[in-house]
């Protein structure tokens, strides 16, 4: 149980994280755009920003601008998405995931021609770290700007690591006339995921109804309604998990009350004469239940220990490993948490414990006349 749940509590946190830190927690952006990567500008100069920042809950707030476009290199051509990134950017998440060289800089005095990108797209292009390669932006009429590769990332999300190139917003600016306080939208980092759907309401109070110059309004989206369908597969987990926890469950139970039901038959002889010299009942199931508590602790303790043990090995040294391609990522992960320890073995503890006292009903029927007749 207790590797089960850490196995799918660390996966879960793991591909979470992961699509997190290609588009944050939550988004601000023009009402008028839709879920893809194609947006309409909005202003830098908006005055819930400062409350914004100090909003309890809230880590970080970026800038962020994104374009689609397509990469030719000498021998292959590939779509991709432009997420234009400011001095603003934090760049946490790549920093962990970066395989080869490092972020680019950003600075307000000049553009970088700097780009990050995946060591699965460069495969794809037959590129490498410090190559040059155009960039055609799509519009009316096309725009060609050319990088070099300044580093790269690997999440193990290939839709992911496919789409995204992160490069210095002011090209995205340039390129398609924007002022220099245009973006395409806010990005938020907060401090605590299960309180996502929380602080999205507060950040839709205070940003999610301003009207803009032109008439138009902000729209805040998190990341769950942003990739509703790899939310909804981790949400299934969930379900895999309560089924898997109570079969194991039905299981120790089973075992436990065979196992004292044994008990109990093998001593029928001694609860008669017990019975026969004033006990009761109440006092001989007390005697029975007392075992199967010592019984129930010894192996408690074992199983925690191996479970321990582990959940321990792999979380440092990442002993079993996944095919990427299936399953996103390389290693089994593991998110080992005293909390979730002790809440399982408080719960199975209480459960199975109290499940032992269907087996002592038999002692109530053990008539001391007739186990003591044969003795």
């Amino acid at each position: 149980m207790l590797i089960t749940l850490s196995v799918v509590i660390g996966f879960k946190k793991e591909i979470r994280n992961k699509v997190i830190g290609f588009g944050s927690h939550i988004q601000i952006i023009n009402f008028d755009s839709n879920n893809s990567f194609e947006s309409e500008p909005i202003s830098t100069k908006q005055n819930f920003l400062p409350a914004l920042k100090q909003m309890p809950g809230i880590k970080h707030v970026q800038v962020f601008a994104t374009k689609p476009a397509i990469i030719r290199s000498q021998t292959e051509i590939q779509g991709v998405f432009v997420k234009g990134v400011g001095k603003d950017f934090d760049w946490n998440f790549f920093n962990e995931n970066m395989v080869e060289g490092k972020p680019f800089s950003v600075n307000d005095s000049t553009k970088t021609n700097d780009v990050v990108i995946s060591k699965k797209l460069a495969a794809m292009l037959n590129l490498k770290l410090s190559d040059d390669f155009a960039i055609f932006f799509i519009d009316e009429r096309p725009r060609i700007r050319k990088f070099r590769i300044c580093g790269l990332f690997e999440t193990s999300l290939e839709e992911f690591d496919k789409q995204f190139i992160l490069a210095d917003i002011g090209h995205i600016q340039k390129l398609y006339d924007w002022d220099a306080d245009q973006v395409s939208g806010f990005e938020i980092l907060i401090n605590d995921y299960d309180q996502i759907n929380y602080i999205t309401e507060q950040v839709r109070g205070i940003a999610g109804y301003q009207l803009l110059e032109d008439g138009s309004r902000l729209r805040v989206i998190n990341i769950i309604e942003k990739y509703p369908q790899i939310f909804s597969w981790l949400g299934l987990l969930d379900m895999n998990v309560i089924v898997i926890l109570v079969l194991m469950t039905i299981v120790a139970v089973i075992n436990m009350i065979s196992g004292l039901i044994i008990l109990i038959l093998d001593r029928t002889n001694t609860i008669g004469l017990l019975k026969a010299l004033g006990g009761n009942n109440y006092v001989i199931k007390k005697i029975f239940i007392y075992q199967s508590f010592f019984l129930i602790l010894k192996g408690m303790i074992i199983g925690n220990i191996i479970a321990g043990i582990i959940c321990f090995l792999q979380d440092k040294f990442q002993i079993i490993k996944l095919n990427q391609a299936s399953y996103f990522i390389d290693f089994v992960p593991i998110h080992f948490s005293a909390g979730i320890f002790l809440i399982t073995n408080i719960v199975c503890f209480a459960f199975i414990l109290v499940s032992m006292y269907l087996p002592t009903i038999l002692i109530s029927r053990i008539d001391p006349a007739k186990t003591l007749h044969y003795e």
